[in-house]
């Protein structure tokens, strides 16, 4: 599972790089400025949680039954929140309605908020030395 979660770590911090870069680059002339914030509110928390992910997958302070579950909450969570917000920001350039997203996004939201709250309670329950 440690390896599964840094090679997904990893995947999810370059495509936020690409994404960012083609939000900053490609997307600027053809998205309004809200749809472009929102596009760049995806890529942040994507990025933001591709590091998170990596860091559980390598850390030796998450025990290893919180592990696997924050793994999974973090990788849904983030497919959930940022390629909604992908989809949805994009949707007018793209030609095609992707409205019933609209509730996908808070979910995933929800899921990255589990995640952090499972890492708390990780820390609650850790002995110490």
């Amino acid at each position: 599972m440690q390896k599964s979660l840094l090679l997904i770590g990893a995947i999810f911090g370059f495509t936020a790089v690409i994404l960012g870069a083609l939000g900053a680059h490609a997307l600027e002339n053809h998205l309004d400025e809200s749809a472009l914030k929102s596009f760049e509110t995806g890529v942040r928390y994507q990025m933001y949680h591709a590091l998170l992910l990596l860091w559980v997958g390598s850390s030796s302070l998450i025990l290893s039954n919180f592990k696997k579950i924050i793994g999974y909450l973090l990788i849904v969570g983030i497919v959930f929140f940022s390629f909604s917000i992908y989809l949805l920001s994009t949707s007018a350039w793209l030609g095609f309605s992707v409205s019933f997203l609209g509730p996908v996004t808070p979910l995933g939201g929800m899921l990255l908020i589990l995640a952090w709250l499972l890492i708390f309670v990780n820390f609650v329950r850790m002995k110490t030395k």
